[in-house]
C-alpha cells in the first residue's frame, strides 16, 4: 500500500518502507510519517516486503518478529535489494542482545515500540542522513571517474585534430571534385553514382561532428556570464526543432512560468536546450510528444528547464552513467553529447538530472543560477 502527495515538477520525496503485521501500529506510523512529508509503503511479512522493496526505498523500518521471519534476516536482504538504503530495526524489548543484533544485520539503528513521533522521526532523517553520504560518496567516486576520462580526452585532442581533419577535408574535397563530375553524366547514369557519393559524404560529416566534439569537450571556452532570458532561448531552439517534429508528427509543448533571467551564456545554453530536446525527439515514437517547460526552481536562486518526452524513458541503473564521457546506447554518436551539456551546466553553476517524467518517459532537469 502506497501514500504519495505529487505534484507536477515537485522534488521526488523520500521512500519509507514499514514491515509489521501490527495492522494497527502500522497505520500509526504511516500516519506520522506521510504527515512528515514521506512516501510510505507497508509489507506484513518477510516475502511481501522482499516484493514491496523492488519499488525502491530510502529508509525501512523492520520488525525484529515477522510471521515468516526474523527482523535480523530480512534487514541483510532489503540491503542486497537497495544497497544505498538504510534499515532501522523495531523491537518490543530494549536488550543489548537486540541492539548487537541489529548491528550485525546492517541496521543503522533500532526503535523500541512503542515509540514518540518525535523519535520516531529523528531516528528516520539520521537514517536519510546516511542516505545523502552514499549517495555523495557515490557522485564523489563518479566525478574522480569522469575527471579521468577528461584527462585522456584531453591528451588525445591534439592529435586527433590534425591527424583526423587534415584527410577528412581531402577526403571531403576529392569527393565534391567526383560529384561535379559526375553531375556532367547523362541524367539516367548519375543516380546510381550519386547515392554512394551523398552517403560517404553524410559519413565525412558525421566523422566531422564527432571530432568537434572531442574538441569542444577537451577545450571549453573562456566562461563569461551574461544576463540571458531563458524563454526566448527555449522559443528558438523549439522554432529550429518543429520541422524535424513535424516530419514525424510529434507534437511540440512549450508549458512556461514567468521566471527571471538566468546568469549564463546564451549561445551555450541554446546549445544544452537544443542537445536535450534532440534527444527527447528521438526517443519518442511517431506521433508522440515532447516538452519544454520552464518555472522557478524549488531553491529561489535558480531556475529550473525541464525537458519531457513520452518515450520509454532513461533505465534507472544507467542514469548516473549518461553523463559519463563516451558512454552510449545509440548505434551511432560520440557518447559526448550529454557530458558535452553537463560540463556546461557545471560551467554556469548549475545542476542537471535525469528523471521520470510525470507522465512516463524521461525527464531532464536543468538547474541554473539566476542572474544577480
Amino acid at each position: 500500500m502506497t501514500h504519495a502527495p505529487h505534484g507536477h515538477g515537485e522534488k521526488r520525496l523520500a521512500r519509507v518502507l514499514i514491515v509489521d503485521d501490527n495492522a494497527d501500529l502500522l497505520d500509526n506510523l504511516r500516519e506520522i510519517l506521510v504527515g512528515a512529508r514521506y512516501v510510505v509503503h507497508s509489507a506484513a511479512t518477510c516475502a511481501e516486503a522482499l516484493e514491496v522493496a523492488r519499488l525502491g526505498f530510502e529508509v525501512a523500518l523492520v520488525d525484529l518478529r515477522l510471521p515468516d521471519g526474523d527482523g535480523t534476516q530480512l534487514a541483510p536482504r532489503l540491503k542486497e535489494e537497495n544497497p544505498d538504503g538504510e534499515v532501522v530495526l523495531l523491537t518490543g524489548f530494549a536488550t543489548l542482545e537486540s541492539a548487537v543484533a541489529a548491528v550485525r544485520a546492517g541496521a543503522c539503528a533500532y526503535l523500541v515500540k512503542p515509540c514518540q513521533p518525535q523519535e520516531l522521526l529523528v531516528t528516520v532523517e539520521q537514517a536519510m542522513r546516511q542516505v545523502r553520504l552514499h549517495s555523495e560518496k557515490r557522485e564523489l567516486a563518479r566525478r574522480a571517474h569522469t575527471a579521468e576520462k577528461l584527462a585522456a580526452v584531453g591528451t588525445m585532442t591534439a592529435g586527433l585534430s590534425h591527424e583526423i581533419r587534415n584527410p577528412l577535408n581531402a577526403a571531403a574535397l576529392q569527393l565534391s571534385v567526383l560529384e561535379r563530375r559526375v553531375q556532367k553524366l547523362p541524367g539516367e547514369e548519375r543516380p546510381p553514382l550519386l547515392e554512394p557519393l551523398h552517403l560517404v559524404r553524410d559519413e565525412i560529416r558525421r566523422l566531422d561532428h564527432i571530432l568537434e566534439d572531442f574538441l569542444q569537450f577537451a577545450r571549453p571556452r573562456e566562461f563569461r556570464a551574461q544576463r540571458v532570458k531563458v524563454i526566448p532561448v527555449l522559443d528558438r531552439v523549439l522554432d529550429l526543432l518543429e520541422g524535424a517534429a513535424q516530419q514525424r508528427h510529434v507534437q511540440v509543448l512549450r508549458s512556461y512560468s514567468a521566471v527571471p533571467a538566468v546568469a549564463g551564456d546564451e549561445e551555450r545554453l541554446r546549445q544544452v536546450v537544443m542537445n536535450l530536446a534532440l534527444n527527447a525527439l528521438e526517443a519518442v515514437p511517431d506521433g508522440g510528444w515532447l516538452r519544454i517547460s520552464c518555472q522557478p526552481a524549488e531553491d529561489p536562486e535558480q531556475v529550473e528547464v525541464l525537458v519531457d518526452d513520452c518515450g520509454p524513458g532513461v533505465p534507472a541503473e544507467i542514469r548516473e552513467r549518461v553523463f559519463e564521457p563516451f558512454f552510449t546506447t545509440k548505434a551511432k554518436g560520440s557518447g559526448l553529447g550529454l557530458p558535452i551539456v553537463h560540463a556546461i551546466v557545471t560551467q554556469h553553476g548549475g545542476t542537471i538530472a535525469v528523471e521520470d517524467a510525470p507522465e512516463g518517459g524521461a525527464r531532464f532537469a536543468l538547474r541554473i543560477p539566476r542572474y544577480r
